[in-house]
């Protein structure tokens, strides 16, 4: 028997699996941002943002790569300094993309510069 799966399967999969991640997120926002919501809704909402940034960032910074362990310090660590200087550009932008692409840059120019 073969367990291969041919790619219009691959891509159905994916196709469907970006529809229904796309259906779950908006939905709930299309119908939340029609209402009015309490000033305490709100205010807890607004720390949402910077929560899913720190997520995204921890496993990076707090636990760092095994291919860096005993070759650099942990201060030479891209994945640090691109995720510190990530987390300064979205306090100072509030935009995700802009700091997201932010610590890439610093992520990739010091491995670059680090040879790695």
């Amino acid at each position: 028997m073969d367990n291969t799966l041919s790619s219009t399967l691959i891509w159905m999969v994916i196709i469907g699996m970006g529809l229904t991640n796309f259906a779950f997120r908006f939905t709930p926002l299309a119908i939340l941002s029609r209402m009015d919501m309490p000033e305490p809704i709100m205010r807890w909402l607004s720390f949402i943002p910077i929560s899913v940034m720190g997520a995204l960032f921890a496993k990076t910074i707090l636990l760092p790569s095994l291919e860096y362990v005993g070759e650099v310090p942990l201060f030479a660590n891209p994945g640090i300094w691109g995720g510190i200087g990530a987390m300064i550009m979205f306090r100072l932008t509030k935009s995700f993309m802009i700091s997201s692409v932010f610590g890439v840059v610093v992520y990739v120019l010091l491995r670059f510069m680090l040879g790695m």
